[in-house]
């Protein structure tokens, strides 16, 4: 898809693990035609090439472009918010919706009235800096009118992903603890193949109570996104760490120098079980894509509930 969008300007950025911003004010002279116009010819590109959909929000800024990709209903579509639009788009919209507020920030604002975008408008300024904090508001207010002065910054997809687990107390239970690190190698798995990228190497990073830390690097033998080759590495990994009675308060897990998906060779294994287990794999992949990510996992990443007395 960035291929794609490079045909059109070369101000692409990636917004991993689904999205990216393409500034496209030279393209509009170039083909003599309206951004509106061009979003849809790359839409149209995008299911004819890669058999994909995809939603494109058409504005001005940023902030603006990302909230009305997100109230495209369904698969795909276009929706444009021209600038004498901005206004009328975003007043009704609930606060909640504005495009880098968080879920507490918008539960504070709400505490105070502010339902609604174009609400965060109808104040001064100062109210909703007392609210969040002098620059956190300011950032709202100012997207709240339809302001972000944020460039499109040329970027590629990252050469590295990361997950993270925190404990909400410390952690003893060494079944727990690697059950919670095969939770972070199933969210670090779809995250790559959504991005169609490979790890060639991991990184096991494990916080202790006291604030000491222990991080170890391994390679795995060729570039992979499959859960059941990050597993064995990661297991590996918290092996080496030779944990006996350690309190952990989190862990992260680092898929480092990524490359493309398609420069991963796949070499056939012969193997009926692992190809069995690709085959799962690509259909969870879809039923999460479909329900939500996480509907579909392993079950050792679920808690057990305590047993009633």
């Amino acid at each position: 898809m960035l291929e794609l969008l490079r045909e059109f300007s070369p101000l692409v950025q990636a917004l991993p693990p689904r999205a990216a911003l393409v500034q496209v004010r030279g393209a509009q002279r170039y083909f003599g035609v309206d951004a509106e116009r061009i979003a849809e010819v790359i839409r149209l590109r995008a299911v004819a090439r890669l058999g994909t959909d995809v939603r494109i929000g058409v504005a001005g800024t940023w902030a603006v472009a990302a909230m009305a990709s997100a109230r495209i209903p369904g698969p795909g579509g276009v929706l444009a918010v021209p600038g004498e639009r901005v206004a009328e788009f975003l007043g009704p919209l609930p606060v909640e919706e504005l495009y880098g507020l968080g879920s507490r920030q918008a539960e504070a604002l709400r505490g105070y009235g502010l339902h609604t975008v174009g609400a965060l408008t109808e104040v001064p300024p100062g109210v909703v800096e007392r609210i969040l904090g002098r620059r956190a508001g300011r950032v709202v207010v100012e997207r709240a009118r339809g302001i972000d002065p944020r460039p499109v910054t040329p970027r590629d997809l990252p050469s590295s992903a990361a997950v993270r687990s925190r404990f909400a107390r410390e952690e003893l239970d060494g079944p727990h603890a690697r059950a919670e690190l095969l939770g972070l190698v199933v969210r670090l798995g779809a995250t790559l193949r959504g991005c169609r990228q490979a790890a060639r190497a991991l990184t096991l990073t494990l916080r202790f109570a006291g604030g000491t830390r222990w991080e170890k690097t391994r390679r795995l033998p060729e570039p992979s996104a499959h859960d059941e080759d990050l597993r064995t590495l990661a297991y590996r990994l918290m092996d080496a760490a030779g944990l006996q009675r350690a309190r952990l308060t989190g862990m992260v897990l680092r898929a480092e120098d990524l490359t493309g998906a398609e420069r991963a060779a796949r070499q056939l294994t012969l193997d009926p079980v692992r190809e069995a287990r690709l085959t799962v794999e690509s259909a969870i992949d879809r039923a999460n894509a479909r329900f939500g990510p996480g509907t579909v996992r392993p079950a050792a990443t679920f808690r057990r509930a305590p047993a009633a007395a």
